[in-house]
This record gives structure tokens, sequence and C-alpha cells, in this order.
């Protein structure tokens, strides 16, 4: 076993955990041990990866370019708010 922990131990350990902080607890505590370690890790990651990022060149790409509006949809749109204004006043 790691750390030179017996099965027997590790048995025991979970027992006193178990009367000392409940069933309820229990898990609780094991998500936020799991969330803080994987925070921490992201956190190790990003410094490395930002690192990384200034040292090498990034290539820009130009934004897409959006389709321009058809006349004839900006037309029907045009009689459509005038029709809505009719029938408003």
């Amino acid at each position: 076993m790691p750390f030179g922990i017996s099965i027997w131990e590790l048995l025991i350990l979970l027992v006193v955990l178990l009367l000392v902080f409940g069933a309820k607890r229990l898990p609780e505590m094991g998500r936020s041990l799991g969330r803080g370690m994987r925070e921490f890790k992201e956190a190790v990651t990003g410094v490395e990866d930002a690192a990384r990022a200034a040292t090498t060149p990034t290539s820009v790409t130009p934004p897409a370019e959006l389709p321009t509006a058809s006349l004839e949809h900006e037309a029907v749109s045009a009689e459509a708010t005038e029709s809505e204004r009719e029938t408003v006043s």
C-alpha cells in the first residue's frame, strides 16, 4: 500500500472519519477535495500554458465576412413595420 499504510489501518481511518464527520458530510468533503485538486492542477498547467503561448508566435486569422442582407428582405421588413404601425395607431 502507498505510504506504508496497511489495509487495516486504512479501514480504521475510514471508520473514524465516518464517526467524526457523518455519512452525509463525507461525500461533500470528497467533492470539495476533488474540486480543489482540479482547480490547483488547472492553475499550475494554466501558468505553463501561458508561458508557452507567450514564447510561441500565433497566427492571426481574419474574421469571417458576414453576408449582406438583400434589398428584397429590407423592403419586406419596411413594409411589415409600416403595417404594424398602422394597426397600433
